[in-house]
């Protein structure tokens, strides 16, 4: 038997994925090492564009979702000047995104999913993937040991391989410590993005509590992970110069943070999407936004192509001009974002400083950032 389309990974991307190709009259697999549902149990909180909410209501998942609306992002530095405010009302929305942990909202879009129209491989893991031409064959190991055969694999599971071709990476010298913490005041749907020497901290209004994102060098990250709960309140709140008062914090975690994509992120009779095709720095918090507008594009591409051959190499090149650009830039964006605010060069630092009164002073310029945020480079359009 051969599919049209094998999806690798039953994680969000690859749910979003099949939930939007559902009814389009494909013959689907989907594949996973772990098993359906693994992971539900994710801790971690996404922030969530307004185009990947939107993207989100399409699918059907996202009235089971508890999320906390940005309303207002508070942009500054520390050690220098300027800032900038980024409001929903300004550009004529109830809010610039929203938050949600990361479990919930993979338990929301497998719920929708639901279990008819699929064939569903659990436990197996993939050893090896071979194009040929007029299908692709791939090779499970683990507990589903055997092969699939489609005319076009999705791979939405697990990290880039370095080693293989086209791949770019970049180490920033940074660990993602994150924890949730209670302030002394409601967070009123403000979020807050402050660069300092070692890196961005982010708060993200999350119920009523915030969610913190807080990136270090590696020997600082261990440090602030290792601290006291009230050692760390009083780090934080240096850092952000007192504009919040934290009474709470949770344990914390930390992870390394490294930019890795596939300049192409298309192969023969082969798609790659979310991590399996980049993997960002969290800061303005891209990485599922990005994947989850690839994830729209390839399904309608591969919809207008449903009554042929979906992993012909000119569907997969339409898909690939379709998102270059805007792939290109948020990789780009938010690459430049971390080198050039997480250094103590003087002249950075003033530059930065003039940067974010420009932004702050020029409402047309901020609008425009703020409409990238939520929709990508085609807010450009």
């Amino acid at each position: 038997m051969v599919h049209d389309l094998l999806i690798v990974g039953s994680g969000p991307v690859g749910t979003a994925l099949a939930l939007a190709l559902r009814e389009r009259g494909l013959d689907i697999a989907l594949v996973d090492a772990r098993g359906r549902g693994a992971s539900v149990g994710d801790p971690r909180v996404l922030a969530l564009s307004r185009g990947s909410c939107q993207t989100l209501q399409r699918l059907g998942a996202w009235q089971e979702l508890d999320a906390t609306p940005i309303r207002r992002i508070h942009v500054s530095q520390q050690g220098g000047f300027g800032r900038t405010l980024i409001d929903a009302k300004e550009v004529g929305v109830d809010a610039l995104g929203q938050v949600v942990r990361a479990g919930e909202l993979a338990g929301a879009l497998d719920r929708a999913l639901g279990n008819e129209g699929l064939t569903w491989i659990e436990g197996g893991r993939v050893a090896k993937i071979t194009a040929g031409d007029d299908d692709v064959v791939v090779t499970l190991d683990g507990e589903r040991p055997g092969a699939v055969r489609a005319r076009l694999v999705a791979c939405a599971e697990g990290a880039i391989d370095e080693s293989a071709p086209g791949v770019r990476s970049r180490d920033y010298g940074q660990h993602a410590v994150i924890t949730l913490a209670t302030s002394e005041r409601p967070h009123d749907h403000q979020a807050f993005e402050r660069f300092t020497t070692g890196g961005p901290l982010a708060l993200l209004p999350f119920g009523q509590r915030y969610a913190v994102v807080h990136t270090a060098p590696p020997d600082e990250a261990e440090r602030l992970a290792d601290l006291d709960d009230a050692a760390y309140i009083a780090e934080v709140e240096r850092r952000l110069a007192g504009r919040v008062r934290l009474t709470r914090v949770d344990p914390r975690m930390r992870f390394p943070l490294m930019l890795r994509y596939r300049r192409h992120p298309i192969g023969e009779r082969t798609v790659w999407l979310g991590n399996a095709a980049q993997t960002l720095h969290p800061v303005a918090g891209q990485g599922f936004n990005l994947a989850l507008r690839d994830v729209w594009s390839l399904a309608a591409v591969l919809s207008a192509w449903a009554a042929d051959d979906v992993g012909q190499a000119r569907v997969l090149d339409r898909y690939a001009r379709q998102r270059r650009l805007d792939r290109t830039a948020t990789i780009g964006i938010t690459d430049a974002l971390v080198r050039v605010f997480s250094n103590d060069r003087h002249a950075f630092a003033t530059a930065r400083g003039a940067g974010l009164m420009a932004l702050d002073a020029c409402p047309p310029l901020r609008r425009l950032l703020a409409r990238t945020m939520m929709f990508g480079a085609r807010a450009w359009s």
